[in-house]
């Protein structure tokens, strides 16, 4: 197993995994990933993936700097933004192992803490978090309407 920064050769798996992750936004990840590679991503900060056997990938972990999160008092938090492990790979601990790299990360850039988000529903997630030492902050409905 490596972890190791994301790379352009890396494009078709990751549109496929985030394609898993975020099935209803799949229009959406070639966009945002061009972005991100033209270094004009304005949700994603650095990714890291897990390479296996053969130079399959499977999983990755993106990180963005938000200007807020719920619970932190600082003015800039590292947050993850997607954390995902293909089914077939789940409980081998690449997701524990991305998230240590995240981790390690965030604290060369000179970070305290970090932070990161799941659906309420999402159980399996909530119990990773709290796994790897996250504190749950918080529990809130968010809305959005268009102005016309």
């Amino acid at each position: 197993m490596i972890i190791r920064p994301v790379e352009a050769s890396d494009l078709a798996d990751w549109i496929s995994m985030r394609s898993q992750l975020w099935p209803k936004d799949q229009d959406q990840h070639p966009i945002e990933l061009a972005e991100y590679f033209a270094g004009k991503s304005i949700d994603i900060v650095e990714t890291f993936v897990v390479e296996i056997a053969d130079r399959e990938l499977a999983g990755f972990i993106e990180l963005n700097i938000r200007n807020f999160a719920e619970g932190s008092r600082s003015s800039q938090v590292p947050y993850i933004e997607g954390w995902f492990v293909k089914s077939g790979h789940r409980g081998e601990g690449y997701g524990k192992a991305l998230m240590q790299q995240a981790e390690s990360w965030a604290a060369r850039q000179g970070f305290k803490e970090i932070a990161s988000d799941t659906e309420s529903h999402n159980q399996t997630s909530i119990t990773l978090h709290k796994k790897l030492g996250f504190i749950e902050t918080e529990r809130i409905v968010c809305f959005l309407k268009s102005l016309k």
